[in-house]
């Protein structure tokens, strides 16, 4: 019971119980004694005399709210667990920029309302405890937080505000619409207009805004550095690595000792080299080739044995594991391991001995498996390559390790059609690219392009994951498998599935459903029809979203993209934690050691899981706001782009060439009043009949960019006065 209710007792009386069950029952009603005791079925006198003064009670202890006259309606922020059992859920709030929220629960339960006035101080991500209104016809379920239970963060960014006695925090999130009041002595040396992360200290219950206190000043909003910072502390990443573990990690020893090649595999006089980015520092994968007397061909995929520098109990294992994933903003790389580590000791870095676990595989001219290994090995890469140098050798069939190189673009070509013949799907996913000066400052946007040499890398990793995923996870007669870490990606939810197929239709697009195979021979035709089109973005995004999201588990259901029944992350062991604990648990089994404990690192799955996402976000918000920032200085200047989506709001548009992507408004659309044809994808004018469709193109100028918050307007040219 609230704190402030102490004069009835519910529990000690089971009248004044169930007379405030009445209004419980229907929160949005007032009622007078008379309707009450018509409800609990009470005709004589007395009674009806008590319930009057249960009533004046309740109304003095504020669990009831006099309405009009003798009316009474339930107090929402009374509520006692006593009242209505069955109406209380748990889960996470998805905060608006209004302030009203929606309770997120499963994916099998409907999202609940919470309008502004009933958050009760929960904050966006926040564990909360919300009591369910009775549901009314016609409306979506509505309720009320009572408990904030876990707090998804305390800490915030934003811009300082200082008045005379007082200061505010402004967020730059959009999903905080209150600001932190911070008392002066509490400024920490920030001052006005500085971008700062604050912490939450206190929320008084009756108080509208939180309380706190500025822990770290970031510096000038605009610049760069402070901005990138920003971005990283909004979404909780740390700065930089505590001493204790940058001294951890300069301790570990870079010399490799005879007795520890003794047990190793020596891969070191095999042609062995890296395809990585140009800006990559932190090699983590290479491929090996030779050829074997029988006429196949010995591949190896070689991942940096990361679990032989960092063990378990140690605080850079510590470290790794809150992290749980390298974050990869625009203009930087906030790694999971200590430079020494990631850049070091550990990247696979041509001409230099080092300690890798591998997936060899013995495979025929149409790569077809015939023996596969894994274990501890000692390799020397003998070139590094960037994606670009090794493309070059595909198209011209010419250049150092040539042969090498274009026999396995051959085996991998073998790999990938087989795999879509299986039933793989093609998702494409467009990365964003920046041309940075020396202050970060964007001179051009371009988008990456996805080359063979890319793919040649993509289908060797793809195979190794999902063979050491095979490995473990392949039930051997009647023993159990053991504890796994599997990266397994669930069937698409029918429903949504079929109102993608409706949104299809309606675009001019059929897809074939009915068997796995057809579904993912028509998503793959889908993407080669609409690239290039102004609906692909669009349509790749919501396709994605209809997909059930990827995650690691200790239960394996397989990975339906992929259409891989075993599947795990085993390549990337510097940049994910997931992949570190793979090769932990693998050489533990290869060494015959049990099972390891399930619900330990199913528990380690799930915070992989949601850092994963935590450093995606981050990675777009970097991309967002150096998207603002490129068309800053380009207001009023002119592009053509393609409609990539339409709302009540306005039309969006992206860019062509850099993909920025800004709004333009129903209301700068002078020459008539649009509405949008949600059925069919477009505005059209009521007087003259327009339309702007999904897809179409248009020419329009930029009015206005907002950099702190990432959004971008712009206006239709031919509408221009």
């Amino acid at each position: 019971m609230n704190k402030q209710h102490k004069s009835i007792k519910l529990e000690d009386n089971a009248f004044a119980l169930n007379v405030l069950k009445v209004f419980a029952n229907d929160p949005f009603s007032a009622y007078n004694y008379k309707q009450v005791s018509a409800k609990l079925g009470i005709n004589d006198k007395a009674s009806k005399e008590l319930i009057i003064n249960i009533i004046h009670e309740l109304r003095h202890t504020s669990a009831l709210i006099e309405e009009s006259r003798g009316k009474y309606r339930l107090n929402p922020s009374y509520i006692n667990e006593k009242l209505i059992t069955h109406s209380y859920v748990i889960g996470k709030i998805d905060m608006k920029q209004t302030g009203k929220a929606y309770l997120l629960q499963d994916k099998e339960a409907e999202d609940i309302f919470i309008a502004a006035n009933n958050t009760n101080h929960a904050l966006h991500g926040d564990k909360v405890k919300v009591f369910l209104f009775p549901k009314r016809k016609g409306r979506k379920p509505e309720g009320q937080v009572i408990e904030v239970i876990e707090r998804a963060r305390k800490n915030f960014v934003g811009t300082v505000q200082i008045s005379k006695k007082f200061a505010f925090l402004i967020p730059d999130s959009n999903n905080v619409p209150v600001d932190i009041f911070i008392p002066l002595e509490h400024l920490n040396g920030a001052k006005n207009g500085e971008k700062a992360l604050a912490t939450i200290t206190e929320w008084p219950e009756r108080a509208n805004n939180p309380f706190g206190e500025i822990i770290r000043v970031l510096g000038e909003p605009g610049d760069n550095n402070v901005e990138m910072q920003s971005i990283l502390a909004e979404f909780n990443f740390p700065l930089f690595f505590p001493e204790k573990v940058e001294k951890e990690a300069d301790n570990i020893s870079d010399t490799i000792s005879d007795k520890e090649i003794a047990t190793r595999k020596d891969f070191r006089n095999i042609v062995t080299f890296t395809i990585d980015p140009e800006d990559a520092k932190d090699f983590d994968d290479a491929l090996s080739i030779s050829k074997l007397k029988n006429g196949n061909w010995e591949v190896g995929v070689h991942i940096a044995d990361v679990s032989h520098y960092v063990r378990s109990g140690t605080l850079l294992d510590d470290e790794a594991y809150e992290r749980g994933t390298s974050v990869y903003m625009v203009d930087r790389v906030i790694p999971m391991l200590p430079e020494r580590l990631s850049n070091g000791v550990c990247s696979l870095r041509a001409n230099e001995d080092k300690l890798c676990f591998s997936a060899v595989f013995e495979m025929d001219d149409n790569a077809h498996i015939k023996n596969e290994w894994f274990g501890k090995t000692i390799i020397c890469s003998d070139r590094r390559f960037t994606y670009q140098e090794a493309q070059d050798i595909i198209d011209n069939e010419s250049g150092e390790f040539a042969d090498e190189m274009l026999t396995l673009n051959k085996l991998a070509l073998k790999l990938r059609e087989e795999r879509f013949k299986s039933g793989s799907i093609n998702f494409k996913s467009t990365e964003v690219k920046f041309k940075l000066d020396e202050k970060g400052k964007p001179l051009g946007v371009y988008v990456k392009e996805v080359m063979d040499s890319n793919r040649l890398i993509e289908d060797f990793m793809l195979l190794a994951n999902k063979k050491v995923a095979s490995l473990i996870g392949v039930k051997k007669g009647k023993e159990t498998p053991k504890t796994f870490v599997y990266r397994i990606h669930d069937e698409p939810n029918a429903e949504k599935l079929n109102t993608f197929v409706q949104f299809l239709s309606k675009l001019g697009y059929k897809m074939k459903l009915g068997s796995r195979k057809n579904l993912a021979t028509s998503f793959n035709n889908l993407f080669e029809n609409i690239a290039g089109k102004g609906e692909e973005n669009m349509i790749e995004t919501i396709a994605i979203r209809t997909m059930s999201k990827a995650y690691y588990s200790t239960d394996n259901i397989g990975h339906y993209g992929l259409a891989f029944p075993y599947y795990s992350h085993f390549t990337s062991p510097i940049r994910r934690y997931p992949d570190l604990m793979v090769h932990r648990l693998l050489e533990m089994y290869l060494n015959g050691k049990p099972s390891a404990n399930k619900a330990d690192y199913e528990a380690k799955c799930e915070h992989s899981s949601q850092m994963e996402k935590k450093a995606a976000d981050a990675e777009r918000a970097s991309i967002k706001y150096k998207q603002a920032e490129y068309l800053s200085d380009k207001i009023g200047q002119t592009f053509f782009g393609l409609i990539s989506g339409v709302s009540k709001w306005g039309i969006f548009v992206e860019l062509e060439g850099n993909k920025c992507e800004g709004m333009v408004s129903l209301k700068q659309m002078a020459d008539d009043f649009y509405y949008l044809d949600e059925d069919n994808y477009q505005v059209i004018g009521q007087r003259y009949g327009h339309k702007y469709k999904l897809g179409d193109r248009i020419k329009v100028k930029i009015i206005r960019v907002d950099i702190s918050k990432k959004q971008m307007d712009f206006v239709l040219v031919e509408n221009d006065k």
